[in-house]
């Protein structure tokens, strides 16, 4: 007996002769596209569900691998929104300025361009608002501010948005970061690798948490990773780097017996030299960002991918027509990578007992 022949697969075509549209309309119904209004979305998603209408992978395939192989056109455009006092300090940081390089590549690559937007002063948010829409912009990509900027009542319905970090709470929408926990972790085997044996971490605790850093939770992880039986306390320390924080760190590493030091805080090979403590003839330092430290030892945090990763997240919920707050909310996060630096040179290698 013959097998009976398979079904034909519904295809857009056919949704499209039923309702007497294109079938560019229909795909585009299918995609909750902006372009097309919500009635008519409806009526396309409950034809294709009653006519049994799936999605054909081979072609969803073929459409990718084409789209891969060169850049699109240039369709619309995503905002960058910079909220800092002086606009110009946003990108003087090297981390948050490869945030921007990466995300604009993708951006290129994706069909969209990258276009930065000035906020605070005299651009409220109602005056951003306008510049916005006046421009049919719909999407935006908010990167590390420093601070928390004051919103009042911009509308969020009418934006599809992604942030880079924690540094900005609201809006709660999706966001991109390093994988800070994951990356302290690496940071510490590979310091520990190197042949150091009383490895302490520096911070400003209180700051950390107004910015929801999480190098603290990675380095305590690793610590109790570790099985350390005299583990080096944390040292939080505040305010400008300066004599009196000097003083501090060298009475903490005098009385831990501190070799290494793993930290957030930019400067201290400098602040530590101050204090007659050389780095790293009698102490090596890491950097939880090579980019932003005075330490060339440490973590990558592959801030080029972050962008781009972010920018690729964004283009999925224009895609999708997905805007405002979400209700589930992502935290995509990016692993970083071990930089071998001066600052912190491999010891004696430990023998096959694990002695130095």
């Amino acid at each position: 007996m013959n097998p009976e022949p398979e079904p034909r697969r519904v295809s857009l075509r056919d949704i499209a002769k039923a309702i007497g549209v294109s079938h560019v309309t229909v795909s585009l119904a299918l995609r909750n596209h902006p372009r097309i209004s919500k009635p008519m979305q409806e009526r396309v998603r409950k034809l294709a569900d009653e006519l049994g209408y799936r999605p054909d992978p081979m072609l969803a395939a073929l459409a990718n691998y084409r789209k891969g192989k060169s850049e699109r056109p240039v369709a619309t455009c995503i905002a960058w929104i910079n909220a800092w006092p002086d606009a110009a300090d946003l990108r003087k940081h090297g981390e948050f300025d490869l945030y921007w390089k990466g995300a604009e590549a993708a951006a290129r690559q994706s069909g969209y361009r990258l276009e930065e937007f000035r906020f605070g002063g005299h651009y409220t948010p109602q005056r951003l608002h306008e510049i916005l829409a006046a421009r049919g912009i719909s999407a935006m990509l908010i990167p590390p501010q420093g601070f928390a900027p004051d919103w009042g009542d911009f509308p969020w319905h009418e934006y599809s948005v992604v942030r880079f970090g924690r540094t900005v709470p609201e809006p709660r929408t999706h966001l991109v970061t390093s994988d800070q926990v994951a990356n302290t972790r690496l940071a510490c085997a590979e310091i520990s690798k190197r042949g150091y044996r009383r490895i302490g971490f520096i911070t400003d605790e209180q700051r950390a948490f107004q910015r929801g850093h999480l190098f603290l939770a990675g380095f305590l992880y690793a610590q109790r990773e570790a099985k350390e039986a005299n583990p080096v306390p944390v040292l939080s320390v505040s305010g400008e780097p300066g004599f009196a924080m000097g003083k501090q760190i060298v009475e903490w590493v005098r009385q831990h017996g501190v070799d290494a030091i793993y930290t957030d805080i930019p400067g201290i090979p400098k602040l530590l030299g101050r204090q007659g403590i050389r780095v790293p003839e009698d102490l090596g330092v890491a950097a939880t960002t090579v980019l932003d430290a005075q330490a060339d030892a440490g973590i990558n945090q592959e801030p080029e991918e972050t962008g781009r990763v972010a920018l690729f997240l964004l283009a999925s919920l224009i895609q999708e027509g997905v805007r405002g707050i979400p209700k589930i909310f992502r935290q995509v996060l990016v692993g970083g990578s071990w930089q071998d630096g001066s600052t912190l040179p491999t010891r004696i290698a430990p023998d096959a007992a694990g002695r130095l």
